[in-house]
């Protein structure tokens, strides 16, 4: 799908249960369709069978009011398609609860891949504050890579999200972003234009201020792969559901970046 053919939609909202966003399911639709989207994908923080992170997601005890919520806002809300997701980290110990409770006894649509931690083999990392040494963006890009190879996931969110704390652009972004666009290219897995990152404020880099993400540098790389890519709001508030969507579609039209077809999550 080229950018000129582009039709709102948004894949990636949350809503209160991840405590750092508020509203739910059916508050983010009536906004959704107050402002012309045509799909909506709940896609909260996922929780897990261990309660790892649980300062950033639900308790696993509520994965089943989650998806009834869901469920409840699709029988209510006919005019407009909704699906059913989650953002996730990857992890191996993982791969069966999302394979086989999520995708499989759940019935989610699909899920997101997300690095907001990271591991480096021994030990877990955040990439807000922890991404500062070359050999943490080695660490970051072999995550991401093992994500899209999991075949777990839909799209990667935010790809882009160690500007958050590795603030220069140097020969370590460059050769840890071309790792993610290849194996993005070769997977044939769309990366996402994260609209969030918009609305955040900006940081002090060593060329002056500049967005945490998502990073031109990136996206400028990015159009010489073979790669499509999501344009989504990542909304916290239900009133963000279709905010900076357009600050996306507009980077993919200056690097001339293809839209993902995800026709197949909307049937």
């Amino acid at each position: 799908m080229l950018w000129i053919d582009y039709i709102m939609k948004n894949y990636h909202t949350h809503t209160f249960r991840c405590k750092h966003a508020s509203g739910d399911v059916k508050d983010y639709v009536k906004v959704a369709i107050e402002n012309g989207i045509t799909v909506l994908g709940i896609s909260d923080h996922t929780p897990l069978p261990d309660n790892r992170w649980l300062n950033v997601r639900m308790h696993f005890s509520e994965l089943g009011n989650y998806v009834n919520a869901i469920i409840s806002a699709k029988s209510e809300f006919t005019q407009i398609k909704i699906l059913k997701g989650m953002e996730c980290e990857y992890a191996k110990e993982y791969h069966s609860f999302y394979q086989e409770k999520l995708l499989g006894e759940y019935g989610f649509d699909y899920l997101i891949g997300a690095p907001h931690y990271f591991t480096d083999g021994n030990e877990w990392k955040n990439t807000y504050g922890d991404l500062v040494h070359g050999k943490d963006l080695i660490a970051y890009g072999n995550y991401v890579v093992e994500s899209m190879q999991s075949g777990l996931f839909r799209f990667i969110a935010h790809p882009d999200l160690f500007g958050n704390s590795y603030l220069p652009w140097d020969e370590n972004t460059i050769a840890c972003s071309k790792d993610i666009l290849q194996a993005a290219e070769e997977l044939k897995i769309p990366l996402e234009i994260n609209g969030l990152g918009f609305r955040k404020p900006r940081v002090n880099s060593p060329k002056g201020k500049r967005r945490m993400y998502p990073l031109d540098e990136f996206w400028e790389l990015a159009s010489g792969y073979n790669i499509s890519v999501v344009l989504n709001s990542d909304a916290h508030r239900p009133q963000d559901v279709a905010a900076s969507i357009d600050k996306g579609l507009a980077m993919a039209q200056k690097y001339q970046l293809k839209i993902a077809d995800l026709a197949d999550l909307e049937e």
